[in-house]
């Protein structure tokens, strides 16, 4: 796979366009790019671009779009993951291994036990760099639509919204060390549904909290006997769920 940039402007084929600084210096400094290298653009639209260096220098970047292809690399699964959020680490590493694994949407809350408290403005700066995070793991694993990130929200504003919202096909999961079924004894989903999935922080969620949940129609779901790190958790099920309905 040739490397690939992301361009969120309109991308028209015969067209020389500039990088962006970031693409320049990640193309120039980064990769070593040279002129009439091939790469791909994308602009989380859909499809890919295919296109070459034109010219390369400290000033800037130019390319060459060459051709369009309707490439489309999205899991049939629709998964939004609402992840309690937790350490900045192992916050960019569950969104960035999400993407990769094809979750559709992510959904950022806070729970009593969360041990990560950002203000306004620490939550927003969090917000554009995990975006950077979800541009970065699509440039890498070849997907052409960009997953969403929603700004930070509590734990019990999403499930008020997850109820509004419902319909009857969607399907609601809360990972819990208290389950006795797994996802081989789940019925395969509907072909159009949404899937919920819910995960805890560190310590895991309060007794309240997992009422609440069940209250809101999720079922509580196992990965067997053992216990896994809350940053492992949402891989793991992700990965399963792809392997039993997905494109794995």
């Amino acid at each position: 796979m040739h490397a690939r940039f992301y361009h969120p402007e309109e991308i028209i084929v015969g067209e020389i366009l500039k990088l962006s600084v970031e693409n320049k210096h990640h193309a120039a400094r980064v990769l070593r790019l040279k002129n009439d290298d091939p790469i791909t653009l994308f602009n989380g639209r859909g499809g890919e671009f295919s296109a070459h260096i034109k010219t390369i220098n400290k000033s800037s970047t130019t390319v060459l779009i060459d051709a369009y292809h309707d490439t489309n690399r999205e899991s049939p699964l629709r998964i939004e993951l609402a992840q309690a959020i937790c350490v900045n680490e192992k916050m960019d590493w569950i969104i960035q291994k999400t993407v990769e694994f094809g979750v559709t949407c992510i959904q950022p809350v806070y729970t009593s036990r969360s041990i990560v408290h950002l203000s306004e403005e620490r939550s927003y700066k969090r917000l554009q760099h995990w975006k950077k995070i979800i541009i970065s793991a699509c440039e890498q694993c070849g997907r052409n639509q960009l997953p969403q990130v929603l700004p930070l929200i509590s734990l019990l504003e999403w499930l008020s919204q997850k109820k509004a919202a419902r319909s009857a096909q969607d399907v609601h999961f809360m990972l819990s060390t208290r389950a006795t079924e797994g996802l081989k004894n789940t019925p395969f989903p509907p072909v159009n549904a949404n899937i919920a999935l819910v995960i805890g922080p560190e310590g895991g969620f309060a007794p309240e909290e997992e009422t609440a949940i069940l209250h809101s129609g999720f079922s509580p779901l196992s990965l067997g006997k053992r216990i896994l790190r809350t940053e492992s958790a949402a891989l793991a099920t992700i990965a399963a769920m792809q392997a039993l309905w997905g494109d794995y």
